[in-house]
């Protein structure tokens, strides 16, 4: 990994350091799947049985995984990966029961009371990736809060394995969520099914999950098309930026970019600390680190992008990681707890040398879906409230209307509406001719 020093860069080459691969398709792939929405608008199930063979090698027996499919294939799981899977859901929803937003009501003059309403979206469609391994991690993380909303119907699509079924976690992480609408298929092809609907495949409102290059642009092109589902965001390579000082554990901290470098030969991971020792110390540790992975050809792409930067102090080093707005940040500080009110910008923080990014990946509480490529400067990972809308609801009386009308006809007047300003007018006359008598 390159070792840089932050003082010694000038403006450009800190924007080349901190440069992310780009998360933009490019028009093989933009054409790739406009065409592949196509088939499946048009074709239905036939073009996902077809699309599913091209692209997955896999001819399944049903789209649908019956229920009593998806309850053998978990009765099939060794005891102690279903206990991992209904423990990590506990604390998921533990975490995301306490934030569940709650609607309200004010009464903003005497006789108006106006109201939010919190209400579940419908129907919504999460996607759970399962390329070079199946992520039931991820249908817990979007699973669980779609539970807590109350989403009157969920449908789960995730890719086959060779023979045509759903990989049994992934069934198990659907079932402790109460899934039961599971899909075996993959890719854009799932993203438009759920966009679109099939002759088994439900349209839904608004589609959640990460993916491929091409899982992302087919949910950046249905959710800009005219009447297209919502999404939860784009997702780009995964990325970590840890802060370091003196007293940080080198072993620990290659192990924490080595976790984020395996997921991609595009992610990125970058170390920023006020201690070259430790810098060279971590480049030492992660080039031995990586030798023993088994997904090391993997993480070896990653790192050849990515950073280890020496920073004049711990300051410096938050101001860079504010600037990036990294999806994880792991301070590796003796007093991390002290820097947290100096973070604005970041997905998702871990405090200290015991609180590894994969806590977070999995069984901590919090959320991993999480937004990358810098959109992290306003927006944060996915929760219950991303799984409902809220609406408000108002009424007056006539003493209300009396009381804030005036204020509509003044401003509706300078904005030259005059049918709005007549809709309170005529209201306004009939209270005082009423009154009048």
């Amino acid at each position: 990994m390159n070792i840089l020093t932050w003082t010694e860069l000038d403006e450009t080459e800190r924007r080349e350091a901190l440069r992310r691969g780009t998360a933009a398709a490019g028009p093989e792939v933009t054409a790739g799947v406009a065409q592949i929405l196509q088939q499946v608008r048009e074709g239905g199930d036939e073009a996902l049985v077809e699309l599913t063979a091209r692209f997955d090698g896999a001819r399944p027996a049903a789209l649908r995984v019956p229920v009593a499919d998806r309850d053998a294939a978990v009765a099939s799981l060794e005891p102690e990966l279903r206990a991992a899977i209904a423990e990590a859901a506990g604390r998921i929803r533990a975490f995301h029961e306490a934030g569940v937003q709650q609607g309200y009501a004010v009464e903003t003059a005497p006789g108006v009371v106006c109201r939010r309403v919190v209400r579940p979206i419908r129907r919504v469609g999460l996607y759970v990736p399962a390329g070079s391994a199946p992520l039931p991690s991820t249908a817990l993380m979007l699973g669980v809060p779609a539970q807590l909303a109350g989403c009157p119907e969920v449908v789960l699509c995730t890719p086959p394995r060779p023979d045509g079924t759903a990989d049994p976690a992934v069934l198990a992480a659907a079932a402790e969520c109460g899934i039961e609408d599971v899909f075996v298929v993959g890719g854009a092809q799932a993203v438009a099914a759920m966009a679109y609907g099939t002759e088994s495949v439900p349209a839904c409102d608004k589609l959640f999950g990460p993916g491929n290059a091409w899982v992302t642009e087919a949910k950046r092109q249905v959710s800009t098309a005219e009447g297209g589902p919502g999404i939860d965001m784009p997702a780009g390579p995964s990325e970590v930026l840890v802060i370091a000082d003196a007293g940080a554990d080198p072993e620990f901290v290659a192990a924490d970019l080595l976790s984020q470098a395996e997921h991609g030969p595009d992610s990125q991971v970058v170390l920023l600390t006020d201690s070259p020792q430790l810098a060279s110390a971590v480049a030492a540790q992660v080039a031995e680190q990586v030798e023993s992975l088994p997904r090391a050809e993997i993480a070896r792409k990653a790192l050849a992008s990515s950073r280890l930067v020496v920073t004049a102090d711990l300051d410096q080093a938050v101001e860079v990681s504010n600037d990036y707005a990294p999806e994880h940040l792991i301070l590796a500080l003796r007093d991390a707890e002290d820097w947290v009110d100096r973070i604005d910008r970041a997905g998702s923080v871990f405090l200290g040398d015991h609180t590894p990014e994969t806590l977070g990946d999995y069984c901590s509480g919090t959320n991993h879906v999480l937004p990358t490529a810098g959109a992290a400067r306003f927006t944060g990972g996915v929760n219950v409230s991303a799984f409902q809308i809220a609406m408000t609801v108002q009424q007056a009386t006539p003493q209300g209307l009396a009381a804030v009308g005036p204020c509509a006809v003044t401003l509706s007047e300078a904005e030259a509406l005059h049918a709005h300003q007549r809709a309170v007018t005529r209201r306004l006359d009939r209270l005082r001719a009423g009154a009048a008598t």
